[in-house]
């Protein structure tokens, strides 16, 4: 589709159009010159002239032929001057009573009377005379001096002076106006990619010359409030009605201007802008001067931090730092369950041996180095085989929950009772000497074979016993793997013996055991 001219016209740059201005006005202007003062020449009269001067040279020629009679000479001679000029399309030599004694070819055609016989610039009479009178006339048809076609107009002299003209003072007009113009528009003080780099910012930034007319202003600035969104370049601060009501009417008072006075830069001055429909702008203001190499003021660096968006930030910020405060807890109370879950058999509660070997290692190095007691105590159900063999498998997971709970509950708080296998327990005492915990073990004995299989088989004469080895700081015992070992070995003995009874790591080499 094609734009209308006045859109093309719109299109074209500014440096294009004043140019384009500028060329016309001064070929009007020489226009006007050439219709006072003729400062251009007259190709009509010049060709008059010319065309005049030739007719008059030739009639001299062809008179005295025509004298003489000599026809058949003269339509020759005219021949000759059709083939030599360009500009002549025909000839002819008319006697004075009408009759035409030579003429070149299409003279009819070509020849076209001028009115009152007076020599137009196509059609030139010019008489012969005798001394008797007039003899006749000589008649020449030109070509018009005008070109008659649009590539003769492109080839006319005059249109290609005035286009030549044209184009070189288009030309000129655009650079010479193109390079003015770079200095004077202040966009052209700022790089692209230095307006792209300031976009890039989140608090508003203002560049001033030192005229307070604005250079720059980057997108957070034109956020700031509705008319600041529009193009303020090369336009001055001081037409900034909503910029100018926060900052006072004043500008001497200005901190752009005092910063540009006396040459100091300017920070943390707080103003509040007040925006239509929205709520108003809390914003710190900072000022840095723009100085040459010789110390000279050029402009102003001019920043506006958004106090408002810090605050909803530092808002959001606390609010999260809230929520992450309950997300630690929610986490920490997790981590706990799953300590707690990691730490502990499943079935029974008691501590997994990972556990237990953690916790009773801290035990026994604080005992060994305070020299206090210690004791490590074995627990192995009997027969437990023969118990799931004979009731299954959920009965035997009861018989050992239910073991693990009588050891949990008679064990002293602060002090570790782990299954250390399927139906294996370990127990650490601290505080109790061999004696007493050989007691305290077979106290425990005696409550599981008492209580535990009424417990988990009701109405049915189920004995259900355990057999305990019993091992203490004071039996030599280094290291906590090797008082549990000890233990160990003092519960084979007592499954060797018999089983249900107490056995202690010294009773072994005198093979004694508590039944």
């Amino acid at each position: 589709m094609r734009l209308p001219a006045y859109l093309k016209w719109m299109k074209l740059g500014p440096v294009s159009r004043i140019s384009l201005g500028l060329v016309s006005l001064a070929s009007c202007l020489l226009l006007i010159a050439d219709l006072i003062l003729g400062v251009m020449p007259d190709e009509a009269s010049m060709a008059r002239q010319i065309r005049k001067k030739s007719s008059e040279s030739l009639a001299v020629q062809l008179t005295a032929l025509a004298q003489t009679e000599s026809y058949e000479a003269l339509r020759r001679t005219l021949h000759a001057v059709v083939t030599r000029d360009p500009d002549v399309l025909s000839i002819a030599v008319r006697k004075v009573d009408g009759a035409i004694v030579a003429e070149t070819p299409n003279h009819e055609r070509f020849w076209h009377a001028p009115p009152q016989n007076k020599s137009t610039l196509t059609s030139v009479l010019v008489p012969i005379s005798t001394s008797t009178g007039v003899w006749g006339q000589i008649e020449v048809a030109y070509k018009p001096a005008s070109p008659q076609t649009l590539s003769g107009w492109l080839k006319y002299p005059s249109v290609i002076l005035t286009a030549t003209m044209l184009t070189l003072g288009f030309l000129l007009f655009y650079l010479y106006l193109k390079r003015i113009l770079q200095h004077l528009d202040p966009n052209a003080a700022i790089p692209d990619r230095v307006r792209t780099a300031f976009d890039a910012l989140s608090e508003g930034v203002l560049v001033v010359d030192k005229q307070s007319q604005v250079v720059l202003a980057n997108s957070a600035f034109r956020n700031m409030h509705p008319d600041a969104a529009k193009d303020l370049t090369g336009k001055k601060i001081a037409e900034q009605d909503w910029l100018v009501h926060a900052m006072g009417r004043e500008p001497a008072a200005w901190p752009w201007e005092r910063a540009m006075r006396t040459k100091s830069a300017l920070t943390g001055e707080t103003y509040t802008i007040e925006r239509p429909d929205e709520e108003p702008l809390k914003i710190t203001v900072n000022c840095a001067p723009i100085q040459d190499e010789r110390e000279g003021v050029r402009g102003c660096l001019i920043t506006f931090d958004d106090l408002t968006l810090v605050q909803h930030m530092n808002e959001q910020l606390l609010d999260m730092v809230a929520q992450l405060e309950v997300a630690k807890g929610k986490i920490e109370e997790q981590n706990a369950e799953l300590k707690r879950l990691a730490d502990h058999d499943q079935l029974t509660s008691a501590l997994t041996r990972r556990a237990f070997l953690e916790r009773s290692q801290q035990l026994f190095l604080k005992a060994a180095a305070k020299r206090e007691d210690v004791t490590c105590i074995m627990v192995d159900i009997d027969h437990f085989k023969s118990i799931n063999d004979r009731y299954g498998h959920l009965v035997g997971d009861q018989v050992i929950h239910r073991v693990a709970l009588l050891l949990r509950n008679a064990v002293p708080e602060g002090d570790l009772v782990c299954r250390y296998g399927g139906e294996e327990f370990c127990v650490l005492v601290s505080g109790v000497k061999s004696d007493q915990a050989m007691a305290f073990a077979d106290g425990i004995r005696k409550l599981i074979e008492t209580s535990c299989g009424q417990a988990v088989i009701p109405g049915e004469a189920v004995r259900i016993t355990a057999s305990f080895g019993v091992a203490c700081l004071e039996s030599g015992a280094t290291t906590l793997a090797e008082m549990i070992k000890q233990a160990d070995q003092a519960l084979y003995l007592a499954k060797n013996t018999g089983r249900n009874r107490v056995c202690r790591y010294e009773d072994m080499s005198s093979g004694k055991a508590a039944a």
